[in-house]
């Protein structure tokens, strides 16, 4: 086992053989996924129930775990990073983590080829995003069907671009939030305009109060939610 260092208060047991330059450097600077871990926890609750897409090494799954009474399902469809993210989750006691091998997609299953490159962050469906060292075939889950069984409230996804396919035709029943990271260098504007454009169909609206940049928090729940104190001094 390597040795453990700290990362957004969790124990990270990484070694630089684990992973590329480009990430190790991440990790150790404290960069690694710094502002996802602070946004994606603003918009989880005591006792959610959250479907994670995308768990890259853990360490968002491992956070969003802390969060008290929250139980929560994870799917990553690159298996070396499985490996990795099981570790993270293992060396920070999160018994309240289901964390499966696989993808999820809006409508019946069937086989994707998963191109893994080496930076894990860049693993994607999308064989044109650059080069890559593997390809593997995943079977893919129909979301709204797990959405159901297990009752989520809160979906969070870093996907790499498939959130266009999959928020635009999934149905998200009961989902009260949906946190994800916008890729629009794979699909511009565009892409932007028309997840936006399906989640305001859903009855989903942009919540600036969980959002910055690229990372947008859509919300079903209208009732009112008082700032906390840095959001203010952020608008501020």
């Amino acid at each position: 086992m390597p040795s453990t260092f700290r990362l957004h208060g969790l124990h990270v047991p990484i070694s630089p053989d684990d992973v590329s330059d480009v990430i190790w450097s991440a990790l150790k600077d404290g960069s690694y996924e710094a502002k996802e871990a602070r946004w994606a926890l603003k918009a989880a609750k005591p006792n959610d129930r959250i479907l994670e897409l995308g768990s890259g090494i853990g360490v968002i799954t491992s956070l969003l775990a802390g969060v008290e009474g929250a139980h929560v399902m994870a799917f990553e469809a690159n298996p070396h990073t499985v490996r990795l993210a099981k570790r993270v989750i293992r060396a920070n006691n999160r018994n309240n983590v289901e964390l499966e091998h696989g993808l999820l997609t809006a409508g019946p299953s069937r086989d994707f080829t998963f191109y893994v490159r080496e930076d894990l962050w860049m693993s994607s469906l999308i064989k044109h995003q650059g080069p890559y060292i593997d390809s593997i075939q995943v079977k893919s889950s129909n979301i709204d069907e797990v959405i159901t069984r297990a009752d989520i409230d809160l979906v969070v996804m870093d996907i790499e671009g498939a959130e266009l396919d999959l928020l635009t035709r999934a149905r998200l029943p009961g989902v009260e939030r949906v946190f994800l990271e916008f890729h629009d260098h794979l699909y511009g504007l565009e892409g932007v305009r028309a997840v936006t454009s399906a989640m305001a169909d859903k009855g989903f609206a942009y919540d600036p109060r969980g959002s910055s940049g690229p990372c947008v928090l859509f919300s079903r729940n209208t009732d009112p939610r008082e700032y906390q104190p840095e959001d203010i001094h952020a608008i501020a």
